[in-house]
């Protein structure tokens, strides 16, 4: 556990504090940070394990730098807030947070979510490797390339990570909604979704007409139907 490093994102100071000395009495590592400018120079220059990350900052809140680092990491991120509506628990978890913790929950409790997290992140990277294989189309997740029966295939860095969204995720729906805010920060509408689909069901269908990789929820959104070999 020494090894592990908490990045710890808040413009409260005194909880910044707070959270440090649980974690360090713990033994993890931590790192700070007091806006998302510096959560991301941080993120940079080092890494974290996990991330407790807080919603109402000046300047990028929480959920927009949420959105930003889950286009390059899957690092783990519990968010720390005073809200306790639903509907803010939603949009975090959607945008990709693996946790939602009120902020008058105790340390303890805190530092107790953030080992849950990286327990069940520790699992999930025993179990699994850089290539997700399903037969005809394969993704190789640290070389960044894909092949469709056995030929390499040109995708654009949006289109690889929708399709790893998918593929890393088979048979979970994903609606325009979630896929419009994931990917394009809430901007533009359902057909800018349909547009990128339809592209990578040109690369990776048979017949992009009659899709049976990235089927339609009609109405909702899609749903992949990969199997892994």
């Amino acid at each position: 556990m020494a090894n592990q490093t908490i990045l710890i994102v808040d413009d409260d100071k005194e909880i910044v504090e707070l959270m440090r000395d649980f974690l360090e009495d713990e033994g993890f590592g931590v790192s700070e940070a007091f806006n998302a400018t510096e959560a991301l120079d941080v993120l940079s220059r080092t890494r974290a394990d996990c991330i407790l990350l807080d919603v109402m900052m000046p300047g990028q809140n929480g959920f927009d730098l949420c959105r930003q680092i889950r286009r390059t990491s899957d690092t783990p991120i519990l968010f720390l807030s005073a809200r306790d509506e639903d509907l803010h628990k939603i949009r975090g978890l959607s945008l990709g947070g693996d946790d939602y913790i009120v902020k008058s929950a105790t340390p303890e409790e805190v530092v107790a979510r953030i080992k849950a997290v990286l327990r069940r992140y520790g699992k999930k990277e025993t179990n699994e490797s850089s290539q997700l294989n399903f037969g005809n189309l394969v993704l190789d997740l640290k070389a960044y390339e894909a092949t469709v029966n056995g030929k390499l295939v040109s995708f654009t860095p949006k289109e690889f990570e929708i399709l790893c969204l998918f593929a890393g995720n088979p048979r979970q729906v994903f609606t325009y909604d979630q896929l419009l805010e994931r990917f394009w920060d809430g901007i533009g509408d359902k057909h800018t979704v349909i547009v990128h689909i339809g592209r990578i069901r040109e690369k990776v269908e048979a017949d992009s007409k009659n899709p049976k990789l990235i089927t339609n929820v009609w109405g909702i959104g899609y749903r992949f139907e990969g199997v892994r070999r």
